[in-house]
């Protein structure tokens, strides 16, 4: 059987767009696209069969399989020739069990989905695989194209870089000046990206990269682009897969531009219409008190929704005011019985750090969906029963000064419950002695 996809309108528009096309929105409408696949031809395998390809391919060295997004392939981009797939075993990431982190909440079934544990370090590896291998082949058929370009605020110009470097595309990221963190702006550099520090936010860089994608030869990465949300709703059916083919009750996840939320939404519908999938989990999106749209809609039942300047946080990479995917993302939410929480400040970094005492070193992203977590749980919206998953978008060495000014204590309002400095001494064991064993015995009090 011959798999497809191509693109619609998230607006029901009539028409139907390959998936080489150079379009991000209706030409009718205006709204964003979306892929659809042809499900009546992937109903050619039964469930059962889909789930033993899938396991079977699962971390298989059979290029290109072994990739958490390539082993679906079918699912995903499937007109796409191998030969043009770049890839570097994205995906496959560890669903870690949070055990002792989720008894503090009264939970024993709290999972994180470590995204971070990925080539460049967050969950945009499985989106710009999928976006630049298309484009690969755009080139390889003729089209010119002679860049790749995103705004971002830092995860997603590390993964186009770097994928752009191994297919040997120019990539352009546009970045808030002063607003990314150290780690995040070194990894467009050292993959040779051309980078561009603007005095703005990210609203301000990703109304400037939508103008700049209309020059010839341009083409654009960020997630209004809906191939990127082809390859991050891997992440829904990893986990479905990774629970032996079922669902979770919850799924937490942190949202900006809220791409995320409307894959994680594309991947649960996908399993199923093909029958994979029995019962839909609920649906989480936690955002910063700081850059919280899409909350301030949800308060208001979803009847209007009003862009905001975002204001500082330490989740940057989620300071975004004016989400392109807002209506996909709201959709999202009403199909899975959805909420919106909000963090605060303090609330994301004394989150991130009681979890990282358990074992973990989690992002301040999901600082705010473990913060969410234990708000849904006092209300009892999350019965302790339930099983959770709390999606860890980012790799946490990404924001190391974070995690230093939190145990200095200079982070402005946060507390620093669980600061923790290390003991200066003397070379001289007598003090060595005296620190560790005392300690010890306070430990033991």
């Amino acid at each position: 059987m011959s798999y497809s996809a191509h693109f619609r309108c998230t607006a029901g528009c009539p028409g139907s767009y390959a998936l080489h096309e150079v379009m991000y929105a209706c030409p009718q409408c205006g709204e964003l696209l979306e892929v659809h696949h042809d499900v009546a031809a992937l109903k050619d395998r039964s469930a059962a069969s889909w789930m033993r390809l899938f396991d079977e391919r699962w971390m298989t060295t059979r290029w290109p399989h072994g990739s958490g997004v390539w082993g679906k392939k079918e699912w995903v981009a499937p007109q796409l020739r191998d030969e043009n797939i770049v890839s570097m075993a994205e995906g496959g990431t560890n669903l870690f069990w949070a055990e002792r982190y989720g008894a503090t909440l009264g939970l024993s079934d709290v999972w994180l989905k470590l995204c971070g544990n990925s080539h460049t370090g967050s969950f945009k590896d499985l989106g710009m695989t999928v976006l630049v291998s298309v484009v690969k082949q755009m080139i390889a058929d003729g089209a010119p194209i002679r860049a790749i370009a995103c705004a971002s605020t830092g995860d997603t110009s590390a993964a186009l870089s770097a994928y752009c470097a191994s297919a040997g595309i120019r990539a352009v990221v546009l970045l808030p000046k002063g607003k990314v963190t150290t780690a995040q702006l070194v990894q467009p550099l050292a993959n040779g990206a051309l980078v561009c520090a603007l005095d703005t936010d990210f609203d301000g860089c990703m109304a400037h990269v939508q103008t700049l994608t209309k020059e010839p030869g341009v083409y654009l990465a960020n997630s209004m682009n809906s191939l990127r949300l082809e390859g991050q709703k891997t992440v829904a059916i990893e986990i479905c897969q990774q629970f032996e083919w079922r669902a979770p009750g919850w799924v937490i996840i942190p949202g900006g531009n809220l791409g995320n939320v409307s894959a994680l939404g594309a991947g649960f519908d996908l399993l199923g219409e093909l029958g994979l999938l029995s019962k839909r989990p609920r649906i989480c999106v936690a955002q910063a008190a700081r850059a919280n749209p899409l909350y301030r809609a949800y308060t208001k039942g979803f009847d209007t929704f009003e862009a905001m300047t975002a204001e500082a946080t330490e989740a940057s990479a989620i300071r975004i005011g004016n989400p392109i995917s807002i209506r996909r993302a709201i959709r999202t939410l009403q199909r899975y019985d959805g909420v919106v929480e909000q963090a605060t400040e303090s609330e994301l970094a004394e989150a991130a750090a009681a979890a990282d005492r358990t074992g973990t070193f989690v992002c301040p992203h999901t600082g705010v969906a473990l913060a969410a977590l234990a708000k849904l749980v006092a209300r009892g919206d999350i019965q302790k029963h339930e099983k959770v998953v709390v999606i860890s978008t980012a790799n946490g060495l990404k924001f190391a000064d974070f995690k230093v000014r939190y145990h200095e204590g200079k982070i402005d309002g946060v507390e620093s419950q669980y600061a923790n400095r290390p003991i200066e001494l003397a070379n001289d064991y007598s003090e060595v002695r005296r620190a560790v064993l005392g300690s010890l015995d306070q430990d033991g009090a």
